[in-house]
């Protein structure tokens, strides 16, 4: 992504997800938020480290009818989107810059 996002996190209210790759490496992330976008589900998440510098967008994809998953989304329009949908919906609370 282009954009960086520069606020402070408030860590009392952060949702953090560990999300493990395919070979073993697990992140940690702060959930931002989840987007409704043509009928599929989005989620927004930051790496949890202090100089992150940039949003992540992952397509959720349920697995059963208590998990999900999350996969990455190649379509860079399309993240673009769900990203450009985020920051109007966010723009109170951070400030973007290209």
């Amino acid at each position: 992504m282009t954009d960086i996002i520069n606020d402070e996190f408030n860590e009392e209210e952060a949702i953090i997800v560990e999300l493990t790759d395919e070979e073993g490496n697990t992140t940690e992330f702060e959930y931002l938020d989840t987007i409704g976008y043509d009928g599929d589900e989005y989620v927004v998440l930051i790496e949890n480290v202090e100089d992150a510098d940039g949003v992540i967008v992952l397509k959720i994809e349920s697995v059963d009818d208590e998990n999900e998953s999350y996969v990455g989304v190649d379509d860079d329009e399309l993240v673009q989107k769900i990203y450009e949908i985020f920051k109007e919906a966010h723009a109170d609370e951070y400030d973007f810059t290209d």
